[in-house]
């Protein structure tokens, strides 16, 4: 098995209900951020850690997706006749060339394991990632291209993690975990999917950044399904650590929960306040807003 990270798989098939009406006829992961939507952002990501193969499992009310990273003839010849150059650029090349998009139907909502386990027809026997678009990361250095670069010494599946407060365990898969080189790379003793704080047995959670190898299909096909016939990844990864090690990696960023509305308005504030063209002028609009 190699230990480059070649493909990457999306899981974007919810329904977004946290986010209607306006995620009604449009996905979550085409809300933006500033000028690029959250699905973008994560496309780049994956991009940066060294994908090449990018694998999006996609519900039937999610065609804007494929479209956005598809070539738009009547637009891009628009903006060429207005000469309008620098956007026609942005738009030709939201992805590198030498990036394929693969689009997988997930025909029911049956959990994120289960999104997962329909990527193996795409990925075979290679390790890949799995990035959650709603989790967005600010880092200088991408998080999925700290963990690919751990993958490649540790040759074992990693999950991004992080401290969240006590309070909040039951919004995530938590994990028991030990060091083994440093306060930031950890090795798995147990997961559980969304523990009350009383049963949680630390407050470190799984948020939307893996780096998985193919023995990770094995157990998702023999996973019980749980409530609604969804199939769990946090029950798939825990049969994993039955054949293989498991790392989680404290990545170094700031993970906004874009899922969140809350969230979502603070990662587009903070975004807002770094974008060259929009920093200056809106951190004076707050000033003028707070006075």
């Amino acid at each position: 098995m190699t230990n480059k990270i070649t493909k990457a798989v999306f899981p974007v098939a919810g329904l977004g209900t946290r986010f209607l009406p306006a995620t009604k006829a449009s996905p979550k992961e085409m809300l933006p951020i500033v000028d690029k939507p959250l699905i973008q952002y994560a496309a780049e990501e994956a991009v940066a850690a060294g994908a090449t193969e990018l694998i999006f499992i996609i519900g039937r009310h999610k065609r804007a997706i494929p479209d956005h990273f598809d070539k738009s003839f009547e637009l891009e010849l628009a903006l060429e006749d207005g000469k309008k150059h620098e956007i026609l650029d942005q738009i030709q090349n939201i992805l590198p060339k030498h990036v394929s998009c693969i689009y997988l139907r997930q025909a029911e909502a049956l959990g994120l394991g289960h999104a997962v386990l329909l990527a193996k027809s795409v990925v075979g026997d290679a390790p890949f990632s799995v990035i959650l678009a709603d989790d967005l990361i600010d880092a200088d250095t991408p998080a999925m291209q700290q963990m690919t670069e751990l993958f490649e010494k540790e040759g074992v599946s990693i999950l991004g993690v992080e401290d969240v407060d006590p309070a909040d365990t039951a919004s995530y898969g938590i994990v028991d975990a030990q060091e083994v080189a440093g306060p930031d790379v950890l090795q798995l003793n147990s997961i559980v999917e969304k523990p009350k704080p009383e049963d949680a047995p630390s407050n470190l959670a799984v948020v939307g950044r893996y780096v998985l190898t193919p023995e990770i299909f094995e157990c998702l096909e023999n996973v019980k399904p749980g409530k609604g016939g969804e199939i769990q990844l946090t029950d798939g990864i825990a049969a994993l650590m039955d054949k293989q090690k498991v790392l989680a990696y404290r990545f170094k960023g700031k993970r906004y929960d874009c899922g969140s509305k809350l969230g979502y308005v603070k990662a587009n504030v903070e975004y807002s306040l770094k974008h060259e063209e929009l920093g200056t002028e809106f951190a004076q609009y707050l000033r003028d807003l707070v006075k």
